[in-house]
């Protein structure tokens, strides 16, 4: 097969979510994948994710990835539902709520890649409006990419995209992204970067802990508010944590890049001016 078709079914938001389909041809040349969105917006209620499922099947790609906020939920489960109905490969890739769907998942032969520090956002009316919110995904969104979360999502998804290039049943990922996971598929070179980078990620997956409690634990207004708060001053700090940890790796010019080639090869490089290979 010379191109894959690959579609991405969003349904709600977490921080994977809005680059997703960008990490996978980060400079728009590759020549051996073909891909589409489609969303349900910030909703993800079965009846919106059963429609963008169905709307998905109609660019009969070849590879589906859904993503979402826990995975368990009624609708991420309908778009599992659809697509092992259709018999196409499926990745679901959620937050660490969305652990208990795996049964599930893996029941219908499909894959998984749970990122444990996609923390949930500070999601209470008196607290979040647009601008908090973009705010906070900004601050995920980095932390995600300089830990290594979004380095195992690409990777794990192009070696299934290889798989099927070459006409062979793809082995879907089954992977919990733990701090571990994360740091060692960044492949740090610096010690202290790497240990900053732990740090971040770890953090971040405890910001969830503070937003389950802020807005579903605790009704009193003037209790949830500050909770919800200090998630996102947390995630700020988190994300600052995680800038030092690059700037550490950018001191040494060590600084681990892989980029896509037109075939869809990851080659990689260390040294700012060199060429990757």
């Amino acid at each position: 097969m010379d191109v894959v078709k690959v579609c991405v079914v969003k349904t709600g938001n977490i921080g994977s979510a809005p680059l997703l389909e960008l990490l996978l041809d980060e400079r728009a040349d590759r020549g051996d994948i073909d891909v589409r969105v489609i969303s349900s917006g910030a909703k993800l209620n079965p009846e919106q994710a059963e429609e963008v499922a169905e709307k998905a099947l109609d660019f009969k790609p070849d590879l589906v990835l859904v993503v979402s906020p826990n995975a368990a939920l009624p609708g991420p489960s309908k778009v599992r539902e659809v697509m092992a109905k259709a018999g196409v490969p499926t990745i679901v890739i959620t937050d660490a709520p969305g652990k208990k769907a795996r049964e599930d998942i893996e029941g219908k032969n499909q894959g998984y890649i749970i990122v444990n520090a996609d923390a949930m956002i500070g999601a209470r009316r008196e607290f979040l409006d647009p601008v908090e919110m973009a705010i906070f995904n900004a601050d995920i969104i980095r932390v995600l990419a300089i830990t290594g979360a979004f380095t195992v999502i690409y990777r794990e998804i192009d070696k299934v995209i290889e798989s099927i290039k070459k006409g062979a049943t793809p082995e879907l990922p089954r992977i919990i992204v733990d701090k571990e996971t994360a740091v060692e598929a960044m492949g740090f070179s610096n010690p202290y970067a790497k240990a900053k980078a732990i740090a971040a990620y770890e953090a971040a997956s405890k910001v969830a802990d503070l937003t389950v409690e802020g807005c579903f634990k605790i009704q009193e207004f003037e209790k949830y508010v500050p909770i919800v708060a200090a998630a996102h001053e947390l995630m700020k700090q988190v994300a600052r944590l995680a800038d030092e940890a690059r700037e550490l790796e950018k001191s040494g010019d060590a600084v681990l890049r892989m980029p896509h080639k037109k075939s869809g090869e990851i080659v990689s490089k260390r040294k700012l001016l060199e060429k990757p290979s």
